[in-house]
């Protein structure tokens, strides 16, 4: 077999065209295969629990207080403002554009005990009250979301105080083995993604036909439309800031954009656009070490964009609407996974049932964005990249951008990256990517 046909996006991507095709040929018997795709699903439903706790644990128990002063505040600041402008258009151009709005999917919802938890309160004190359960094994047997965070968020930082206070690391190091170990089941549901994906979309389009492809492709316009609005709003405000000529960017972004598209991973393309920041834009050494190294695992507004375009699509698959408070809350779950509050390894289909599940959204249409999803890899890759390099330029004050070296009138080498210390931002990176 060619290399390139062991590629999962590669075999992922056939199975969905063939799905396609085999649905339009044979019409609703496509539907006798429904349940294989449902298998898929709920192979990975499954881990859903024990993988965010495990993951929240593991992520609040190793935090430090490291990273604190002016240029950390201002670096949160604009990420988080971003984040939250990407949330927003991702809002508002679902509901004009609405990708999922083509679809009459009914079937292969979550459990009611899901749709009911995430109904409307009789108020927004009942709603905070429902994040916090009396019962946290009560929350994980129906697998409310919010309730479980609240409470890994807490054990972990207790487990953080008593590790410090203690020297024992025993429990974190077990709950790191739990996380490690359910990473691996995923891994393995994985290898049959293929198969699911091409029962998913086989059932999907001989239920009901062509609409299938049309929403795949509004999905992907959506998000495409969002990047390039976000991408504007930076250089925007990159040039009423820094005062520099916008149009000498593309030529100074092109290398680190042409890795980011064609390998998909922030990771690969960070010594590129640590370069490119400090030798082309001339941000300082100081500033771009920093902000870059944490734009690595908060900087992924092409992740909060998709995210939340992803919650929209469902809704409408399902013909829900989302009233205020959940769309606050799906647009603060997307915030939280981007700035690493909220870490759910395992790749796009695990974040996809992540948000499902949290805010009760049917997840038959899941297949389709799975489908999909090395076309929105390359567009949120795309904004990931490029809006850590933004951010850096905000970051810096006047004195730390060197104009000479942006307009090409002087040379400066960046210091060497040690890549054993960025391992794991590294692989942050890729799961937003």
């Amino acid at each position: 077999m060619p290399a390139v046909l062991k590629h999962p996006a590669v075999q992922i991507g056939a199975a969905a065209v063939l799905g396609i095709a085999f649905g339009l040929i044979v019409g609703e018997w496509a539907l006798n295969l429904k349940f294989v795709g449902d298998i898929f699903i709920r192979l990975i439903q499954m881990a859903i629990v024990p993988l965010v706790m495990s993951s929240v644990i593991v992520a609040t128990g190793s935090m430090s207080g490291a990273g604190t002063g002016k240029i950390a505040a201002r670096t949160f600041a604009w990420m988080l403002g971003f984040s939250v402008v990407a949330a927003v258009i991702a809002w508002g151009l679902s509901n004009v554009i609405r990708p999922g709005g083509g679809l009459t999917l009914t079937g292969g919802e979550v459990d009611q005990e899901l749709v009911d938890s995430a109904a409307p309160t009789s108020g927004w004190q009942d709603t905070l009250l429902n994040f916090v359960s009396t019962n946290v094994f009560n929350a994980m047997s129906s697998a409310a979301m919010i309730p479980i965070i609240v409470f890994s968020l807490i054990f972990g930082i207790a487990l953080r105080n008593y590790v410090v206070a203690t020297r024992k690391d025993m429990v974190f190091t077990f709950l790191e083995q739990v996380q490690q170990i359910v990473l691996l089941m995923i891994q393995i549901v994985m290898k049959i993604a293929p198969i699911g994906v091409f029962c998913l979309l086989a059932a999907a389009t001989g239920d009901i036909g062509f609409a299938v492809v049309t929403s795949a492709l509004k999905y992907l316009g959506t998000t495409a439309l969002g990047v390039v609005i976000i991408l504007a709003l930076f250089v925007v405000v990159v040039t009423l800031r820094t005062g520099l000529n916008p149009l000498l960017l593309p030529g100074k972004l092109a290398e680190q954009t042409a890795i980011a598209v064609t390998t998909t991973s922030s990771a690969v393309t960070y010594p590129t656009v640590l370069k490119t920041a400090i030798e082309r834009v001339g941000v300082a050494q100081k500033v771009s070490n920093f902000t870059l190294s944490i734009g690595l695992t908060m900087g992924s507004y092409g992740a909060v964009l998709n995210y939340m375009i992803v919650i929209m699509f469902l809704a409408q698959s399902g013909g829900m609407t989302l009233n205020v408070g959940q769309i606050v809350l799906g647009m603060g779950l997307a915030i939280l996974l981007n700035m690493g509050t909220i870490t759910v390894p395992g790749g796009f289909p695990v974040v996809a049932m992540f948000l499902a599940t949290s805010l009760g959204l049917p997840i038959e249409a899941i297949g389709i964005l799975i489908a999909v999803d090395w076309f929105t890899g390359i567009l949120r890759t795309f904004l990931n990249v490029n809006g850590d390099t933004f951010v850096a330029m905000l970051v810096a004050e006047p004195d730390e951008i060197d104009k000479d070296v942006y307009y090409g009138n002087k040379a400066v080498v960046a210091e060497e990256i040690d890549a054993a210390e960025l391992e794991k931002s590294f692989a942050k990176a890729d799961l937003a990517d």
